[in-house]
């Protein structure tokens, strides 16, 4: 028989995870414990009812599910392979849920590790912004078996409301990979028709309103250009430069792996690493619209 998932832990409470883990808490009722390097949002977290943990162990012990919202796929990994790590803390029927974006072949070697510990890890990278992590609607592309989608999927619900099953493990991290990579690319013909255009004598603002109305249309389009790229507005501790190239690399590994030529992709990571060597690596993503405008 299934056990019942009762109590909650949650490794990480930063600029996304701090939200999830309070819509965690305060919306399921269940016991929450938390770890983070830093003290602040676990304090915040505490007067929401959230226990602080002092070790990856405190929060095995604590959690009948885990979750992992960590910087990138290496810390996940070094969080689980430590020698007091996650995975030496592992029990048997445990859910470990990563909503990190990680690689796909670290994913599944991890899930491998813990199903032989009994535990069961999955994959649930989270999309949008940190707004939508505070208001609960993120959106979540789920990698794992169907039963254990299933088990997890009311926890999901409190911090997300477009929750996609993608398929076996690994599947979630495919689709939020391939999802940051066509949005970086959109972001760059965005930025690119923004320069010609305005050299071309058409006002910005209107060319991005005409654009809005036409079959250029998207999410990028109102989101980062119409909000960042006219305004000029590219500021820190949100998206910045150094995570969308990390997010990339991941697409660019998963191309290499495939045999897939995604050279639109390293067109963007150039752009990037010109951004890094610039000293905006710290700002918004959008800002290579500077380079890219002269």
């Amino acid at each position: 028989m299934d056990t019942k998932l009762e109590r909650i832990g949650f490794i990480g409470v930063g600029v996304m995870g701090e939200p999830i883990c309070r819509n965690l808490a305060l919306k399921s009722g269940l016991p929450t414990i938390a770890l983070d390097r830093e003290r602040e949002p676990l304090e915040r977290l505490a007067a929401d009812g959230v226990a602080i943990a002092e070790s990856v162990a405190d929060v095995a012990r604590g959690g009948d599910v885990v979750f992992m919202s960590l910087p990138s796929g290496e810390v996940v990994h070094a969080l689980c392979h430590g020698p007091q790590g996650l995975l030496a803390a592992a029990r048997p029927g445990q859910f470990i849920v990563d909503l990190s974006t990680s690689p796909v072949d670290t994913t599944r070697a991890l899930a491998s590790a813990f199903a032989a510990r009994g535990a069961v890890f999955m994959d649930a990278p989270v999309a949008r912004t940190r707004a939508a992590a505070q208001a609960g609607t993120l959106a979540v592309m789920v990698g794992g078996e169907p039963d254990a989608f299933e088990r997890v999927r009311p926890l999901i619900a409190t911090f997300a409301t477009d929750i996609t099953h993608c398929g076996p493990v690994g599947c979630g991290q495919v689709v939020k990979i391939l999802n940051n990579m066509v949005l970086f690319e959109t972001v760059v013909a965005l930025c690119e028709a923004k320069a010609i255009g305005e050299r071309a004598g058409v006002d910005p603002a209107l060319l991005f309103d005409a654009l809005s109305k036409g079959s250029a249309d998207s999410f990028a389009l109102r989101s980062h250009g119409m909000k960042s790229v006219l305004p000029d507005e590219f500021p820190e501790r949100a998206f910045s430069v150094e995570y969308a190239r990390k997010d990339l690399s991941y697409a660019l590994r998963l191309a290499a792996e495939t045999g897939v030529d995604a050279r639109g992709a390293r067109i963007v990571d150039g752009w990037y690493e010109e951004s890094i060597a610039s000293g905006d690596g710290a700002r918004y993503h959008p800002v290579i619209s500077r380079l890219i405008g002269g």
